[in-house]
């Protein structure tokens, strides 16, 4: 059996290269558990001077979570799905706090999960290829693995507007909004990886050598908007801003939440303002396990899965339906601490 994520030492980098291609590398627990062993044994190895993140095949860095396992957990007893989110955000805690430098490769679709594993490194590396988003909200769940913390530290309100639309973006604009740190053509990523395998202290320089030429981020010419239309203190007042706005391009977004998950959308509202106000990392993951532990067996994210990935109709039926019926008593319920036994936790 081949495997689904390829751990080993080329010179003195520690490679983790997810290998799951068809599923365009969507993570499951137990690519999680592979990453983690491996970087654990190299945090303390001296011989392991950097670590690099990247991928087989052509399609995309990672699209995500296994997320058709998410929804049949949550629709049974949502043991699978807690571990899993257990695993997943450890492992996005450890990269975190990584002591060694980190290079991904953000080359294609980097989505969900693999935004978990690319925001915590240090140099995060997008191709003309790249396609960041965070789309949760479409089928009921939220920008987890770490959104709550990686996109309210974003400029303005970007972040926000990125976790309420799952709107996608290219190269440019990552860097623009320092999402990636440098840009790279996918046809370099080859020599790129063998340069750093050969002088891993020379990162920075290498990165820098490698650089494609700079190209306008599309995204300036909007963010004036963005910051204002999306400066509620609400998501009703986020909609109401938008329909009172004569432009199309708020129109656009206004159609687009419109399809939205009610519930995700003021979920994904209060973790963002939470997630800012945390004390750390770890806080804002024990605040996502929490989420998570109960979303994945809500009404919307069991709807949202059936709409867009099992039966392709894209028409899910979201309950509430409307942002008004999204109470706050439903929201703490979704927030409240777990009991003790049943909190996340980052690895000791």
């Amino acid at each position: 059996m081949t495997a689904e994520v390829i751990a080993r030492v080329d010179g003195q980098v520690g490679r983790l290269t997810l290998n799951r291609p068809a599923a365009l590398h969507a993570l499951n627990a137990g690519m999680c558990e592979i990453m983690i062993e491996a970087l654990l044994a190299w945090s303390d190895d001296p011989a392991v001077s950097l670590i690099l993140l990247d991928h087989s095949g052509e399609r995309g860095f990672c699209a995500g979570g296994d997320i058709r396992m998410l929804a049949e957990s949550g629709a049974r007893d949502g043991v699978e799905a807690k571990a899993f989110f257990f695993t997943e955000y450890r492992l996005n805690a450890l990269l975190h706090g990584y002591a060694k430098p980190v290079v991904a490769i953000m080359d294609g679709v980097t989505m969900g999960g693999g935004v978990g594993l690319s925001m915590p490194a240090g140099y995060r590396v997008a191709t003309e290829r790249t396609i960041f988003a965070m789309p949760e909200t479409g089928i009921g769940l939220f920008p987890d693995v770490g959104g709550g913390w990686y996109l309210p530290r974003l400029p303005g309100k970007s972040g926000l507007w990125l976790a309420l639309t799952g709107a996608r973006l290219k190269a440019a604009d990552c860097l623009a909004l320092g999402i990636a740190t440098h840009v790279v053509d996918s046809a370099a990523t080859t020599a790129l990886k063998a340069a750093l395998i050969a002088e891993p202290h020379r990162v920075d320089e290498l990165l820098s050598s490698h650089a494609a030429p700079p190209v306008d981020p599309p995204l300036n010419a909007r963010r004036t908007d963005i910051d204002c239309l999306f400066a509620g203190d609400t998501v009703e007042a986020i909609f109401a801003a938008l329909a009172a706005d004569p432009g199309g391009w708020a129109a656009d977004q206004l159609k687009s939440l419109k399809t939205k998950s009610p519930q995700t959308l003021k979920v994904a509202h209060r973790q963002l303002r939470l997630g800012a106000a945390a004390s750390g990392f770890a806080a804002n993951m024990a605040m996502e396990y929490r989420i998570g532990a109960r979303v994945v067996a809500r009404h919307d994210f069991i709807e949202g899965v059936r709409a867009v990935i099992i039966d392709k109709d894209n028409a899910p039926s979201w309950r509430p339906a409307t942002l008004e019926g999204v109470s706050n008593a439903m929201l703490d319920e979704i927030f409240a601490p777990l009991p003790p036994d049943q909190e996340w936790s980052p690895l000791p």
